[in-house]
């Protein structure tokens, strides 16, 4: 009954990605990693035998000690990607806000350098 279960959670977690891609809630790049989970989690649970074939040839002791390494590891990748997305995301971020603060000095500056012209066409000095 676990097995069903364990089937029909995966099978759901498949199904909610390919809706969230369908309606552009998700990236690919990100849906990838979730789709592999949700595929690995369904080869899982539909051959359970498998997790004990791999946790013996990997010299484990228990299926749900590998469970928990592979887990961690996941984890641990995701979190080194999305820690290199925020990187990429802070560089891009204070580029941008370089580039509006130089907009905004230019504008700022050119009524003052049209009022100091026009100020300087109607001097005496110029006429």
């Amino acid at each position: 009954m676990l097995n069903v279960a364990a089937f029909i959670l995966s099978l759901a977690i498949v199904g909610v990605v390919f809706e969230m891609l369908r309606r552009k809630k998700l990236r690919e790049k990100y849906a990838a990693l979730w789709l592999i989970v949700g595929v690995g989690t369904l080869v899982l649970a539909a051959f359970p035998r498998l997790l004990t074939i791999v946790t013996e040839l990997a010299g484990v002791q228990l299926p749900s000690n590998l469970l928990f390494i592979i887990s961690i590891l996941l984890l641990l990748g995701v979190c080194l990607h999305l820690s290199w997305e925020i990187s990429v995301v802070e560089d891009e971020t204070r580029a941008l806000a370089e580039e509006v603060a130089i907009l905004r000095a230019l504008i700022e500056e050119r009524p003052a350098a049209a009022a100091h012209n026009g100020d300087h066409a109607n001097s005496p000095s110029s006429q």
